[in-house]
Formats: C-alpha cells, sequence, structure tokens
C-alpha cells in the first residue's frame, strides 16, 4: 500500500532518518516536536512540522495529541520510530481507529512482544528457552523472594515491562541493593514508556548479547541473520557487529530456529 504523507512519532536522528527515507520513496513527511525541540534538526528538514503541547518525553507520548496532529496534516500513515510510542498497542489501535496506518507489527503482535512478561509467557509456551524469572508485573516483594531462591553469589536483573533499549535495567547482586533498584526502574520506565511495572530474571554477569532479526508481512516470517550488541555502556549499545564474530555455527542454527519459532507463533 503506499502512502502519501506521514506522520513522524519521533525526534532527533530517528526522525531524521525516516524523513529522508520518506523523501527518497516521494511520501510527504510531517515532524512533530515538543516545545523545547522547536529548533531541532528534525523539524528543519520535514515537508511540515507540527508543535505539541508540553516539554521533553512526555509530549512524544501523548498519542491522542499525535494522532490529532497526524489527521489535522492529513496524513494517511503514522510512523513511530523506535522507542516512545513504538511498542504501545494502544496507540497502534488508535492509528487503526482513526483510520491511520501504523508503520510497525500490528496490534495483537505488539500486545505479545511489547509486554516483556507476555512475551516470556509465550516463548515458554512454544518450548524456548528461557533464563528463570517472572513472567508478569512483580511486586518488590516479589521481586526479593525471586532474589532468594536463586541462592548465594547469584545475581538478577529488574527490568520494565515494556521497556527497551536498555531503559529501566538495573542490575541487583545483593539483596540490600533491591529496594532502591527497584524504584529507580520503576521512575525510569515510567518516564520513557508511561508504565511503571516492572519484572525480574536471573542476570548471567558473563555473557554476549546476540540479536536475531526477524521480518514478517503477516503472512510469513524470515530471519535476516544476527547481530551482536555486546559492546555496551549503561545497557545501551556501542557497536553492533552482523554477522557475530564469536558464533559457532551450530549455535547460530540453534538461536535462529528459537527466534522463527517464536516469530512464526
Amino acid at each position: 500500500m503506499g502512502f502519501q504523507k506521514l506522520l513522524i512519532a519521533n525526534r532527533g536522528e530517528i526522525s531524521v532518518r525516516i524523513t529522508r527515507a520518506a523523501a527518497e520513496m516521494d511520501i510527504g513527511s510531517v515532524a512533530v516536536f515538543s516545545e523545547d525541540d522547536a529548533t531541532s534538526l528534525h523539524v528543519q528538514l520535514a515537508d511540515e512540522a507540527v508543535a505539541l503541547r508540553g516539554g521533553g518525553v512526555p509530549a512524544y507520548l501523548d498519542s491522542k495529541q499525535i494522532i490529532e496532529a497526524a489527521k489535522a496534516s492529513g496524513c494517511d500513515a503514522v510512523h513511530p520510530g523506535y522507542g516512545f510510542l513504538s511498542e504501545n498497542v494502544d496507540f497502534a489501535r488508535a492509528c487503526k481507529n482513526a483510520g491511520l496506518a501504523f508503520i510497525g507489527p500490528n496490534p495483537d503482535a505488539l500486545a505479545i512482544f511489547g509486554d516483556k512478561a507476555r512475551a516470556r509467557a509465550l516463548a515458554e509456551q512454544v518450548g524456548v528457552p528461557l533464563l528463570p524469572g517472572t513472567n508478569g508485573a512483580t511486586s518488590l516483594e516479589e521481586a526479593k523472594t525471586f532474589f532468594k531462591s536463586l541462592g548465594s553469589n547469584a545475581s538478577m536483573m529488574i527490568k520494565a515491562v515494556s521497556g527497551g533499549g536498555g531503559r529501566g535495567m538495573r542490575p541487583v547482586n545483593r539483596a540490600d541493593e533491591i529496594d532502591e533498584a527497584y524504584a529507580r526502574c520503576q521512575s525510569e520506565a515510567r518516564s520513557a514508556f508511561g508504565d511503571d511495572a516492572v519484572y525480574v530474571e536471573r542476570l548471567i554477569t558473563k555473557a554476549r548479547h546476540i540479536e536475531i532479526q526477524v521480518a514478517g508481512d503477516g503472512k510469513d516470517v524470515i530471519h535476516l541473520g544476527e547481530r551482536e550488541c555486546s559492546l555496551q555502556r549503561r545497557r545501551q549499545k556501542l557497536v553492533e557487529i552482523a554477522p557475530s564474530p564469536t558464533l559457532s555455527d551450530g549455535l547460530r542454527t540453534k538461536l535462529t530456529d528459537a527466534a522463527m519459532k517464536l516469530a512464526k507463533e
């Protein structure tokens, strides 16, 4: 399906990339910007720009305001980029209800994979190996109970249920660290994703970060190989290498098969 005009529900470099891609495809672009982003590059490069009420992250999380901007500017599609509303199933459904194409996974897929607890539950259901952890929003007391169950010399990671991009994550190595780590995770998750729910899982302290890239059109699923994202600072990726230079052929096959099984389900 071809689109005539696209609203980009993001800012900065992400928005700039999408604007350039839209221009190459002869699709009109509409940027949105918070009060403190009025002079940003993404605003200048887009064909049109719409001001959002409010400043900082909250403005870009205001789905109602963004959909109003898309309708008012005559857009027929919305691209959320990554982060912000990109994994928000309510936003994807609101776009659909407003007659706007949401550039991304369909609401049903987002409902599962945008919620890390539900994604874990699905992986468990189809037999994809998982680290021990909780499969739902986890209270502070439940987090403490889980940590205790790991035994001595074990660590756990507290993670945002709606998280991504390394945000809303804190490692815990000792029981006396849990209260502060839990509170910080909730605060960061609330700020970044509008949802302060967290879950916990066992932390492997010496591991590599490998991602299998998958793509689907609602009928078929394919994989695009893997990338290694092990070089990080504060759980933010610094370098991504594709293909991974550390994987054996056998392990690559196991990881790819598991990812495809999950994506097809």
